[in-house]
């Protein structure tokens, strides 16, 4: 299995099957658009840096993009309504945060999260051994309740996203914040390649690069 970044909250998880998450053009937020066709793309929201379908799609794609639950080529997939502020979406609407299994592993994409997850979010969401939080403060949630919806939801491994890099047009805080308080981090490059007894007993921050 693999998973590669695409900058953002856009991710490939590709064994059989490939999933992309909240795919973007690239050209809207000043970084590379993804190089991936979708069999499954997930879309938390309606908006330029999350939504662009086109970008990642084929004939045969299949695109879930509101809370549910759903079944495609055999992925069980779960759709949890949160928000895209603390505010109930009052100011930035709502999003759904995506939990998937992919050969006994199971995602979960927080997609633009704005707050720190409910009790019954957080039931909702279920064993996570896999987690992609947003870091970058502004638009989403930062490093501090990234921390805090972490030890909440207590992943394997967490993968930060949704954070400046070098071109990105959007104004959001760095990676470095919310490494601070990482005890152990793996830099994993563009993207890794691991079986389900691969992932960590003790719990790892994997840090992507573009």
């Amino acid at each position: 299995m693999i998973i590669r970044w695409h900058g953002h909250a856009c991710f490939e998880i590709a064994n059989d099957i490939t999933v992309v998450t909240d795919p973007h053009d690239g050209r809207s937020i000043g970084i590379k658009p993804p190089q991936v066709k979708a069999d499954l793309a997930l879309v938390s929201h309606d908006h330029f840096d999350h939504n662009s379908v086109k970008t990642v799609s084929k004939a045969t794609t299949k695109i879930i993009s509101s809370p549910g639950k759903y079944e495609k080529f055999g992925i069980k997939v779960r759709g949890i309504l949160a928000y895209h502020d603390n505010a109930g979406g009052e100011r930035r609407g709502e999003i759904t945060i995506f939990n998937f299994n992919i050969n006994n592993i199971n995602f979960c994409h927080l997609s633009d999260l704005g707050h720190i997850p409910t009790s019954k979010q957080i039931e909702d969401i279920g064993d996570v051994d896999i987690l992609f939080v947003p870091i970058g403060d502004v638009f989403t949630i930062g490093a501090q309740d990234a921390w805090k919806t972490i030890k909440l939801l207590k992943p394997k491994v967490a993968i930060p996203m949704h954070y400046r890099v070098g071109g990105l047009s959007l104004s959001i805080q760095p990676l470095d914040p919310f490494l601070t308080n990482a005890d152990k981090v793996e830099k994993v490059g563009n993207e890794i390649d691991f079986e389900p007894e691969d992932i960590p007993e003790q719990f790892e921050v994997w840090v992507f690069s573009l």
